[in-house]
């Protein structure tokens, strides 16, 4: 299928975003995750604003890729390749479909993440505390995500 040139440029420079979210996404999370993170650290980011601000950062920038992947580069791909424009569930399954994500059902368990790390409502440290966690322990499904969409991306440039 031929690709206007505007899509083209779109996917990559969305390509070039979400490499570099993925660098800023390990930056932080090893600033975070690299001595010992734990339940009784998170318990007291309130006296210790260093830490804070990584978690913060990592939060970010956790959010701020899966919002470039399932928002803007998983429907610009999907319309290059013929897709009409979708409701984001429907573009994750079909994502699922295409073998470029392994679980629609994991990615939004993963989005439902955001609510627990950014609202500044959250006073239950056990529950900060395990959104963290989880979002790290996930950290390869984002990164395989974007890896997929990536190769498609390059399988669609060649064709055009």
């Amino acid at each position: 299928m031929k690709t206007s040139p505007e899509t083209q440029e779109r996917l990559k420079f969305l390509n070039r975003v979400v490499d570099k979210e993925i660098k800023h996404l390990d930056y932080a999370s090893e600033q975070v995750f690299a001595g010992a993170f734990t339940y009784e650290a998170v318990e007291k980011l309130d006296s210790t604003p260093d830490l804070a601000l990584r978690v913060e950062a990592f939060t970010s920038r956790f959010c701020r890729l899966q919002d470039t992947l399932g928002d803007k580069l998983l429907p610009a791909l999907l319309k290059a390749l013929g897709e009409p424009d979708r409701a984001l569930l429907i573009n994750l399954d079909k994502a699922e479909k295409y073998g470029w994500l392994e679980s629609s059902e994991q990615w939004i368990a993963l989005r439902q993440l955001r609510n627990q790390m950014i609202h500044e409502y959250i006073e239950d440290a056990q529950t900060l505390y395990d959104a963290l966690t989880t979002a790290h322990d996930n950290l390869n499904t984002l990164k395989q995500f974007a890896n997929r969409l990536q190769k498609q991306i390059l399988d669609v440039s060649t064709l055009s």
